[in-house]
């Protein structure tokens, strides 16, 4: 589990024999931590004794056993460290868990500081899962912190240490020199001595998204006493001011996960990470949509049964829409749909550069579809797609632009049904982002497959989409465009 410092080879006889080699990788307040071999089982494994001054306090190693017990539970969870083994060998308890190479999230901040915001988030999702996992089994953790937010080799995030503060007498601030040395992440409740509920573990867990972005705690100070203190009497500080790269929108977010009455704070962790990307999503603009806006419903956009299913263009990201219609159309009508979809691909594309009115007017172009359903057979609908010629002025994308305002500009035209026009700027925006990860690459990849899609390019866009459904795997757009592209082969 630890495994963030140098291993320190040790003779000892604290362990049961099953557990060899053991190596020193760690101390805190509450004890050692050792690396060992699981002999039985052929695993490396993670052992935390009680530290000898606790574990002569006979109540204080039953608690310690109870807890352990309690948080063993969760394990299985999600982002949870797995609790393999509890017991007490030569009068002191111990713990045997799951051993992650990766370090902590406190070597992390050591070493690099401040995270991108993409990644930040990823791994507040990953302790959010576990500490509402937790909640609702009744654990609170008690001492969340960088340094239990342990990295496996995939440098995904499990929780570790369930309940272990509370189990060794340490959840108050009497207890001098265990409890100070994490101040920097007590609630205030905590800090005035009160118990520990899930609203704490919220809590620390946004001290602990702020030193993520900015690479400060909010309320860092020259002692631990006077940092506990800030918790309980000093305002919320603001994330922009401490690093200018980051958006002002997300001071709110942490005004609420930071406020000092618990019932005050958000109900779970995961709405609270999910407050942080939507701020960081409205600070961007418009380039948080992963679709364009649908048209004006037509006559022509009139309802499929339900045994059809076209998926249509841009309904908000959060809540793509379907719609469904059966439309008998006679070989006439396919033969009048192929030239007015070839017409307009030809007004669409064709470097015109006679002059244009200066306020290019909207205009609707009706298509044919094709949509094989899952019994083999094969229907036409009809479709409306709005579409907005490019005006006279409009020039080759500036090549300076960042991959940001390129998909914004890209999106721009995809709202107005101007897929061509759109095509060029997101295969630049695409360049740009490569590599930038969440949440922007996933945005430009997204729309340029579906551009692609709206364009006929099916194979073309299928690589685009499966970008974005890598970077965001839990978003069903880019599935469902897949889907269609597949289809559409």
């Amino acid at each position: 589990m630890l495994g963030s410092g140098e291993a320190v080879a040790v003779n000892t006889d604290i362990l049961p024999p099953r557990y060899r080699g053991p190596q020193l990788i760690g101390r805190g307040g509450m004890g050692e931590i050792y690396r060992a071999t699981d002999a039985t089982l052929g695993r490396a494994v993670a052992i935390k004794i009680l530290a000898a001054r606790y574990a002569e306090d006979e109540a204080v190693r039953e608690r310690f056993t109870r807890e352990a017990l309690a948080a063993a539970r969760l394990s299985g969870q999600r982002n949870t460290v797995t609790i393999y083994d509890v017991g007490e060998h030569g009068g002191r308890p111990y713990i045997v868990m799951e051993y992650l190479s990766g370090g902590s999230l406190e070597d992390v901040l050591q070493a690099e500081g401040a995270q991108p915001p993409q990644r930040a988030f990823r791994w507040l999702e990953q302790a959010a899962v576990a500490l509402d996992a937790a909640h609702r089994e009744g654990v609170v953790h008690r001492d969340v912190k960088p340094g239990n937010l342990m990295l496996d080799r995939d440098g995904n995030v499990h929780v570790a240490d369930f309940g272990i503060a509370s189990a060794a007498g340490m959840d108050s601030l009497t207890m001098t020199g265990t409890v100070l040395g994490t101040a920097g992440y007590l609630s205030p409740e905590q800090a005035q001595g009160d118990r520990a509920t899930a609203a704490s573990d919220r809590y620390a867990l946004a001290v602990v998204a702020f030193e993520l972005l900015t690479g400060q705690r909010p309320y860092a100070g020259d002692s631990p006493t006077a940092e506990a203190s800030a918790h309980v009497h000093a305002p919320v500080p603001s994330v922009c001011d401490r690093d200018g790269s980051l958006p002002c929108e997300l001071d709110p977010v942490f005004a609420k996960a930071l406020a000092k009455d618990p019932a005050s704070r958000y109900s779970s962790a995961g709405e609270f990470v999910a407050a942080l990307r939507a701020a960081l999503a409205d600070a961007a603009g418009s380039t948080r949509e992963l679709a364009v806006a649908p048209p004006p419903p037509t006559a022509s956009t009139r309802r499929m049964t339900s045994h059809e299913e076209s998926w249509q263009p841009g309904t908000p990201a959060t809540s793509y829409a379907r719609r469904r219609s059966a439309v008998p159309l006679f070989a006439a009508l396919l033969l009048l749909g192929a030239v007015a979809g070839g017409l307009a691909a030809y007004l669409l594309t064709r470097g015109d550069n006679r002059a244009a009115p200066s306020a290019p007017q909207p205009s609707a172009t009706t298509v044919l579809r094709t949509v094989t359903r899952a019994s083999g057979q094969t229907t036409t609908v009809q479709q409306t797609i709005t579409t907005t010629p490019p005006a006279s002025t409009a020039s080759a994308p500036a090549s300076g632009a960042s991959g940001q305002s390129l998909n914004d500009q890209g999106y721009a035209k995809m709202r107005v049904g101007d897929f061509a026009g759109a095509l060029p700027l997101l295969q630049q925006a695409v360049q740009k982002l490569s590599g930038v990860g969440y949440p922007y690459e996933a945005y430009a990849n997204y729309n340029l497959g579906y551009t692609l899609l709206q364009l006929g390019s099916c194979d073309e866009a299928v690589p685009y989409l499966e970008r974005a459904q890598e970077l965001e795997p839990q978003r069903k757009e880019p599935r469902q465009a897949l889907k269609r592209a597949e289809k559409c082969k």
